[in-house]
């Protein structure tokens, strides 16, 4: 096992001396919009309606990151560590070994039978928080925050946030995706100033058929990656193809 010197060394081989600090989506086109990639300690939105592609993002972030040599804990309310395994797969981003071994923690959040109420959602934010806090990965992902705040305040949700701050601040990496219909636009305000980035995903229609599009609204420390745009398509087996814009229509 590599000591934290020789795992940052590593890391630095593989993305390249000064560009270090830049997590890298294992894409390089849609590294291209993001000015190379996302900042390593920033904490990044990824907002849209349903199926728009915040999971698939997400998914290609892990990639990047298990790339990299870097420790991903997934919080996910979207899938089972199984399914999420297969997803990656039918992707053709293989991460069974790098899960084998540690790397990658899976943590489901929803369970069969049990429903999220007011009083079991009290505090779950906070026990989270406490769980980064206590834990050696470098990158946090919340896929998605959505149900984690259902029957939570807003000065919770912004407490979360804040203290979410605070961790990048300390070296961690964090990503959260919500679902823009379940936040009023006031609360959608505020999390968006919070954030060093932030990834806009919806669709488009190209021809007879809908594509997922990814707007870049800002990326912290990076120059000219406001309004970028890059639309994609997952095939299986084959895993994200580009489309060319210029035919799309949002």
């Amino acid at each position: 096992m590599f000591d934290e010197e020789e795992k940052r060394g590593s890391l630095g081989d593989i993305i390249g001396g000064s560009d270090r600090q830049i997590l890298s989506t294992g894409n390089p086109e849609i590294d291209k919009k993001l000015a190379d990639g996302l900042p390593l300690e920033s904490l990044t939105l990824i907002e849209g309606e349903n199926d728009t592609g915040k999971s698939v993002m997400t998914q290609q972030i892990i990639w990047g990151a298990m790339k990299a040599s870097l420790n991903v804990d997934l919080y996910t309310s979207e899938n089972t560590s199984k399914s999420f395994l297969n997803q990656m797969n039918s992707m053709s981003l293989d991460i069974s070994d790098y899960y084998a071994w540690g790397y990658l923690r899976i943590y489901p959040m929803h369970t069969i039978g049990f429903e999220w109420g007011e009083e079991e959602m009290q505090g779950i934010l906070k026990k989270i928080i406490r769980k980064i806090q206590s834990s050696d990965a470098d990158v946090i992902i919340i896929d998605s925050l959505t149900l984690l705040t259902e029957s939570t305040s807003q000065t919770d949700l912004l407490a979360f946030l804040t203290n979410c701050k605070n961790l990048v601040d300390h070296g961690k990496t964090i990503l959260i995706t919500l679902h823009t219909y379940a936040f009023e636009e006031d609360t959608l305000v505020r999390i968006r100033s919070i954030c060093d980035a932030h990834l806009f995903m919806k669709k488009a229609l190209v021809g007879d058929k809908y594509v997922m599009v990814m707007e870049v609204i800002k990326v912290r420390g990076a120059r000219k990656t406001t309004g970028n745009v890059v639309s994609f398509e997952v095939h299986p087996g084959y895993g994200m193809k580009i489309i060319p814009m210029s035919v799309a229509r949002v």
